[in-house]
């Protein structure tokens, strides 16, 4: 999903507690590229100042409204406005498309290619996701070096890590060296 994939470019090493490791993969010209052909979207490169400035204002706008979801599941009224006014700046048309499979879909297609559209359809992925998912979903990975975003679809809604090979796996080391440790002092 573009949203959530737009809200963890800022990554974080998860397997430690250094944050030396963090980076801002928005300051990253080849992962930006690459982001922006995985969806569709075309701006031009390398950003400017005040385009990654933005585009970082509302990377924390939506980890702001996420941290918020994962405590009340509900939406917060006032980010729904701002993502409004996000969108706003990115006009779109409705026309009929043939996808890969040769059927017939209306899409809306982006009237500009710059980092403002590129905004609008950010916002327009997470706002979609605030009101037309299921607020009680959206977690922030438990391991406290990885802070990963995702939407939890398991049917039980017991999904705790953003990937139970990586983080899962690790924090259930760190779980067992700890209940070692306690055990020998």
């Amino acid at each position: 999903m573009l949203w959530d994939d737009f809200l963890n470019s800022y990554w974080r090493d998860w397997r430690t507690s250094n944050r030396g490791g963090d980076k801002d993969k928005l300051m990253d010209p080849e992962w930006l590229a690459s982001w922006l052909k995985l969806h569709s979207l075309q701006a031009e490169l390398p950003l400017k100042p005040a385009e990654l400035d933005q585009l970082q204002q509302l990377r924390s706008l939506m980890w702001a409204e996420v941290q918020m979801l994962v405590q009340v599941h509900t939406v917060n009224r006032a980010t729904l406005e701002q993502l409004n006014r996000y969108m706003d700046k990115g006009p779109a048309i409705r026309q009929i498309v043939w996808n890969d499979a040769g059927l017939a879909e209306i899409s809306l297609l982006p009237q500009r290619a710059d980092w403002t559209q590129v905004m609008a359809e950010i916002a327009s992925s997470f706002a979609a996701a605030l009101v037309e998912k299921d607020t009680s979903r959206f977690r922030i990975c438990e391991n406290p070096d990885c802070l990963w975003v995702y939407y939890d679809d398991t049917r039980n809604r017991s999904k705790r890590y953003c990937d139970d090979k990586m983080c899962g796996n690790l924090m259930k080391v760190r779980r067992f060296r700890a209940r070692k440790k306690a055990d020998t002092e």
